[in-house]
């Protein structure tokens, strides 16, 4: 459980920590670790340097997920290591928030992007990763990488409606990055 103070995520535990052993693990998508629900997500949302930047942008400022309905509040205007923040999606008691420590970032000539992790009092155990980059051709293109499992009695109620409803949101996100591109 989470508390507000201030307009800035302030865990409920006095001392929050990752939950996951596997730190930094989405930055070879292609090798993720076992024991956790595997998320890629891959979808081409503009064509050409400026929407790369847009895309860029949007992704580590946190426009993306606010343009997506979810509320993010961090102490950070812009995704660095170490920033904290609380994603949440629902309103009033039906809120769920989720903290989280940005693990790592990409900013690139041809890829930008941001990873946080889970801290303690998340729903879920594990790291998911946001990346736009820029392919030869022109593509912008961009990726949701994550390895979860349940961290909390009701997400492990939820069993299976989980990891499809964190596929329903990668793809809300796909959607909305492509909309903030074009806009």
């Amino acid at each position: 459980m989470t508390r507000l103070t201030s307009g800035l995520a302030r865990p409920a535990h006095p001392c929050p920590t990752l939950t996951y052993r596997e730190v930094e693990a989405t930055r070879t998508p292609e090798a993720l670790p076992g024991g956790y629900h595997h998320l890629r997500h891959s979808v081409v949302v503009g064509s050409g340097r400026a929407a790369f930047e847009t895309a860029g942008a949007a992704v580590t400022t946190w426009r993306m997920h606010r343009a997506s309905g979810a509320t993010v509040r961090s102490e950070a205007r812009r995704a660095e290591p170490g920033v904290s923040l609380e994603v949440s999606l629902g309103v009033g008691r039906m809120r769920l928030g989720a903290p989280c420590s940005v693990i790592w970032t990409a900013y690139e000539e041809n890829r930008v992007g941001f990873a946080y992790g889970t801290l303690t009092g998340h729903p879920e155990c594990g790291e998911e990763s946001f990346v736009v980059s820029l392919e030869p051709g022109g593509a912008v293109r961009f990726t949701v990488t994550a390895f979860s499992r349940p961290a909390t009695w009701y997400t492990r109620l939820a069993g299976p409606l989980i990891p499809r409803l964190q596929l329903a949101y990668a793809r809300r996100l796909g959607r909305t990055l492509r909309r903030l591109v074009r806009t």
